[in-house]
């Protein structure tokens, strides 16, 4: 078929489809003609392009007794100064909305969850600054517990109850240690994922020196087995006081700019054994 004929068919289907709906031939639903539209009994659907972002993302952050007062102001400053820092700001401004919405949680034991900062947009160096001073200025908390299952079943509860539309959907989970209370972890997870978020991980092995129960546990290969999930999810362990900042940022960026590690083309089959998760559980 000639150009000019094939644009002159496109142009007569689109003239009858258009004189169809005028004259009732077709017709559109009613839900269609009205912005606001009812989802189901007591909820309704409305769009603010204000709320659209680039990602929504929760920083769940472990607060249990195993880290001690310097390990938890050497976390919280980690977070101030990734979320400030240039390649997290630029990362943002290179995102195809401009804009994220961040939550910070802390989290224990079952139904332990403290919001340390609640929902708000980064788009610049001002909201990030903005945001961080909420994290940097809270009281230290510590429990004694580790329900890495709540603090996941809370986190995704975070997410989908925020008015934010994010084109991904992430939980950035840190701990020092496996789950220990709250149901299985990877029941728990399997189920979560089902709702299209992806669970990252960055496991604090701080202590883990090779006497240290963490060196044994392996909890990076843990954090791996079962607790990340979903599409190009990743864990970066923490192996140092020192390094908890880089990791932070590292971690932050990827996340925000849809990054993942890349796989290997050839893997061992025996690289390692699995983790067993309901060890602890």
């Amino acid at each position: 078929m000639r150009l000019d004929t094939y644009k002159k068919t496109v142009c007569v289907a689109g003239a009858s489809l258009l004189a169809g709906l005028v004259s009732g031939m077709f017709t559109v639903p009613s839900h269609a003609r009205d912005f606001t539209m009812p989802v189901k009994s007591g909820y309704t659907f409305s769009y603010d392009p204000a709320n659209e972002v680039d990602v929504e993302l929760v920083l769940a952050v472990d607060i249990s007794q195993s880290m001690d007062t310097e390990e938890q102001e050497v976390q919280r400053a980690g977070y101030v100064a990734a979320l400030t820092s240039n390649e997290v700001l630029e990362a943002v401004k290179y995102g195809p909305i401009g804009r994220i919405a961040v939550a910070y949680m802390e989290w224990g034991g079952v139904d332990e969850h403290f919001m340390v900062a609640e929902w708000m947009v980064i788009k610049d160096r001002a909201s990030a600054s903005a945001f961080a001073s909420h994290i940097a200025e809270a009281p230290l908390r510590q429990v004694q517990r580790t329900s890495i299952a709540s603090a996941l079943s809370k986190s995704v509860e975070l997410v989908q109850e925020n008015k934010y539309n994010g084109l991904r959907r992430v939980i950035d989970i840190s701990g020092d240690g496996p789950n220990n209370q709250g149901g299985s972890v990877t029941q728990i997870r399997d189920k979560l994922l089902s709702s299209g978020v992806t669970i990252n991980g960055l496991p604090l092995m701080m202590k883990a020196n090779a006497n240290s129960w963490q060196a044994m546990l392996n909890l990076d290969h843990y954090y791996e087995d079962c607790v990340i999930g979903g599409p190009g999810s990743f864990a970066i362990p923490v192996r140092s006081k020192e390094g908890f900042e880089d990791a932070i940022r590292m971690k932050l960026v990827m996340e925000i700019a849809g990054l993942s590690f890349e796989e290997p083309l050839v893997r061992k089959v025996s690289a390692r054994k699995p983790v067993r998760c309901s060890m602890f559980d």
